[in-house]
């Protein structure tokens, strides 16, 4: 799903029950997160109650860097990252009947690195990944930070999306095949010009 917020106060607001929940019933917690902004999303976590330092050693929190996940070597790889997802949805990683819950900040794709701009194609290609997974995937946006065209596209390849702090069936969904299409169609048009 995807999560549309105006700023991190309503982000954690709205999220924070959500991880929470998933400590008290002893689900694993995958986040990746600014890295200018990571040392403040572990005093939070820790503002809530969960034993951070614990949790990261027994691996039941894994709280990685952008650069540590998705502009690993200064580069967006969407191939790489779902690989990446992969490994951290892998049903050794987390106690069994326990879920895996990954919350990505996405505002690494406004970054000037190569391979960003791939950011629709890559959210779209996650759909073909994720169902064989049961684990709740959260990619979370600042609507400040993102131009409308990308919310747009970004909101059409998700099946379900967080909008006013209310998790929705996504009318606006595009199945990954049909959105792979229209996004070469795109591309094709623009070589064109």
């Amino acid at each position: 799903m995807c999560a549309f917020f105006h700023s991190k106060e309503e982000e954690y607001r709205v999220l924070m029950p959500f991880i929470k929940d998933g400590f008290e019933q002893g689900d694993r917690a995958f986040h990746v997160v600014d890295p200018k902004h990571r040392t403040e999303h572990l005093r939070r976590l820790q503002d809530e109650g969960i034993d951070v330092a614990d949790a990261q050693r027994r691996g039941q929190l894994e709280v990685r860097r952008w650069e540590e996940a998705y502009i690993k070597d200064a580069y967006f790889d969407q191939y790489r990252m779902i690989d990446t997802i992969k490994d951290a949805l892998d049903p050794a990683k987390k106690p069994p009947g326990k879920l895996t819950r990954l919350v990505a900040n996405m505002e690494w794709a406004l970054e000037d690195l190569p391979g960003v701009h791939d950011i629709v194609e890559y959210e779209t290609r996650l759909n073909h990944v994720l169902p064989e997974y049961h684990d709740p995937v959260v990619c979370t946006y600042d609507l400040s930070r993102f131009d409308a065209s990308v919310v747009i596209d970004i909101l059409r390849t998700h099946p379900m999306v967080i909008v006013g702090g209310i998790l929705q069936e996504n009318p606006f969904y595009v199945p990954p095949d049909e959105m792979l299409k229209e996004l070469q169609e795109r591309a094709a048009e623009k070589a064109l010009e």
